[in-house]
């Protein structure tokens, strides 16, 4: 299978292709960004042609109580996780054959009442809306659309991009554990695998759906 894979942070992106090997490519960009959006695609369709599987992968945010949210943080965390994956989505859909799928990275703060994570959760929760709604649009090409909802998974941009201290992380990790009936944090690997068992044919028969891969957090 050939992969493409896009994102704002070169070093990542080159790491990201070297760990899957010769099949992948790396296509730098913003998906905030409409050029940017336009020139992955127009790369896409000169490289491979289709789209089988889009994971609309691309997130983030800042983390502020009521009193502390502003509008450069409202609209920064929107531009990214909602204006973002719906031009994902749509402009992907010309290259995308009947039967193809669509997996989006939700979260599962969207259901639960987190503090400071207003403006972040409110963001997660419009895509599992637009995932429902996307699975009616899409059903006469037989196109699936899922959300997968991972729980706390504590990956190298809690320093990179949130600028917490290992201490703070650590803090942060047994604190999510405690909430989780499982008693723990999750793995990158575990919701690659939901993703992949969203996106295979094993999926075949769901489409409009939220899986929570959260150690049980948001069921209780």
């Amino acid at each position: 299978a050939r992969v493409i894979v896009t994102g704002r942070r070169l070093a990542a992106l080159e790491a990201a292709v070297e760990q899957i090997g010769h099949n992948a490519t790396g296509i730098r960009g913003d998906i905030s960004n409409a050029a940017d959006l336009d020139r992955l695609y127009s790369t896409v369709e000169k490289q491979v042609g289709r789209l089988d599987i889009l994971f609309a992968n691309a997130g983030g945010g800042e983390f502020r109580p009521l009193g502390d949210i502003t509008e450069e943080h409202f609209d920064k965390t929107f531009a990214i996780n909602v204006k973002g994956t719906v031009f994902t989505v749509q402009k992907a859909l010309p290259l995308m054959p009947a039967g193809s799928a669509i997996v989006i990275n939700g979260s599962m703060v969207s259901v639960k009442g987190l503090p400071a994570f207003g403006v972040y959760a409110a963001s997660k929760a419009a895509l599992r809306s637009f995932a429902r709604t996307w699975s009616v649009d899409l059903k006469d090409r037989g196109i699936r659309v899922n959300v997968v909802a991972p729980g706390t998974i504590v990956t190298p941009a809690y320093k990179s991009e949130l600028g917490l201290s290992d201490e703070q992380i650590e803090g942060f990790k047994n604190q999510a554990a405690a909430l989780a009936p499982l008693g723990r944090t999750g793995t990158a690997d575990e919701i690659a695998k939901a993703v992949s068992f969203l996106a295979s044919e094993d999926a075949s028969y769901i489409t409009g759906i939220e899986l929570f891969v959260d150690g049980g957090t948001a069921q209780i």
